[in-house]
């Protein structure tokens, strides 16, 4: 079917402005460029935004589909607005071979509404010991990640970068050192001493990332490091790029809006790294505007109920993202001036998609692949309302003034809300 969208406010090349445009056959263009039209769509009051893209997210099928599945995950990734996302590999089968990644292919090919590229290992099973076979995975993946691991042996994180460079493949980095963990479980500050929890300290996770720079220093490297929630991360980092290392990274909302004094004794707070002190969050603030911290992903980890139920010593790692990322960034951040507008969209779009050679977004004569918005829709963060099958998230009942209201994904209809599908009679 061909429609033409009028009246919406769009977002393209680096700003808002009022246009119609067109999808025929899928495709999308400027303007009026079909000859005729199945639906006329009034798009008045809603912003046309270019398909988020993710790079860091946990889909749990093959292995884990009680928790989410390809399908699942990918509605909710719509649901958020992102059309584009990398699923990381702590799965089962772990992806450390091409007979191994399969699986997790043949269920995108069948369940995916939205892009969904697959991680590889870095290493064997994820253990760290032997480097996995990243030659013959490079043609299927994103990148390589150990992502829940950090690699603790200088040597094969070195191996590992010299063979990757060869591939033209990022080496993705979750930067944690075991030996600094003793237990731990939130973050190592005031809370953690004031209620008798075990911390985890910051230098768990500025310690490894140190050593990866120094081993990108010798490599050369394309190097991304995950879910950066410290003070000396970012600084660590900024002084890498001024170096003129290829370095990027990313962090997660909940290190952006949150702190460690806003914890609860519930597991939906429980997350790897934590919630960490508020001079960190302000740190991240400042290394999201100055652009050392290139993108924002959601590190969306869903887990059942029960495995979420047991208070913060005891409940799983990890929590959803996808569903509330842009609501919240651009309500908290954006309508309260700590953000500008045009930067949310390039670490939520353009940056991921660049790094990760991701493709455009809101391309003409492309296929459709975009995001619709109403920026006025007032409401309150409500888990029962995701598509996800996780629920955990520690911002439920924040407060939010963004709805997705249709998202198209490679020329597809991926996500419609109900009050939109009557217009495009769905």
């Amino acid at each position: 079917m061909n429609y033409l969208f009028q009246n919406a406010a769009v977002y393209r090349n680096g700003r808002l402005r009022r246009e119609d445009f067109s999808l025929c056959g899928g495709v999308f263009h400027p303007g009026r460029a079909c000859s005729s039209f199945d639906r006329i769509v009034f798009l008045n009051g809603y912003t046309v935004f270019p398909g988020f893209a993710d790079v860091h997210v946990h889909f749990r099928e093959p292995g884990f589909s009680y928790k989410e599945t390809i399908h699942t995950g990918s509605l909710a990734a719509a649901h958020g607005g992102y059309t584009a996302v990398c699923a990381m590999p702590n799965l089962k089968p772990t992806p450390d071979s091409l007979e191994n990644l399969e699986p997790e292919l043949q269920a995108i090919r069948t369940g995916a509404v939205v892009r969904v590229l697959p991680y590889g290992t870095i290493t064997a099973g994820e253990q760290g010991a032997v480097i996995a076979d990243l030659e013959g995975l490079a043609p299927h993946v994103a990148a390589f990640s150990d992502d829940g691991h950090g690699v603790q042996r200088d040597e094969i994180m070195e191996e590992a970068m010299v063979r990757a460079k060869a591939l033209g493949k990022l080496i993705v980095a979750h930067c944690e050192d075991n030996s600094l963990l003793r237990g731990g479980y939130i973050h190592d500050g005031a809370y953690a001493a004031a209620h008798g929890h075990r911390g985890i300290c910051s230098e768990s996770e500025w310690g490894q990332i140190a050593r990866d720079l120094e081993l990108v220093r010798r490599t050369g490297c394309g190097y991304h490091v995950c879910h950066i929630s410290t003070r000396e991360s970012v600084a660590l980092i900024r002084r890498a790029k001024a170096e003129g290392l290829d370095v990027t990274c990313e962090t997660a909302p909940h290190y952006l809006l949150m702190d460690d004094s806003m914890l609860q004794e519930e597991g939906r707070f429980k997350m790897n790294p934590p919630i960490r002190g508020r001079e960190d969050r302000e740190a991240l603030l400042q290394g999201l505007r100055d652009g050392t911290v290139d993108m924002v992903a959601t590190d969306h980890a869903p887990h059942t109920a029960e495995e979420k139920s047991r208070g913060l010593a005891g409940s799983l790692m990890g929590v959803v993202g996808l569903e509330t990322a842009f609501p919240l960034l651009y309500t908290h951040l954006v309508l309260t001036g700590e953000l500008s507008l045009e930067r949310l969209v390039e670490v939520l779009c353009d940056a991921p998609r660049r790094r990760f050679a991701l493709g455009p977004s809101l391309q003409a004569d492309a296929p459709a692949d975009f995001t619709v918005f109403d920026l006025n829709a007032a409401a309150a963060v409500d888990p029962d309302t995701f598509l996800s099958m996780g629920r955990s998230t520690p911002f439920a009942g924040w407060p939010v003034r963004a709805k997705c209201m249709m998202t198209v994904a490679e020329g597809r209809l991926a996500y419609c809300d109900a009050s939109l599908a009557k217009e495009l009679d769905l």
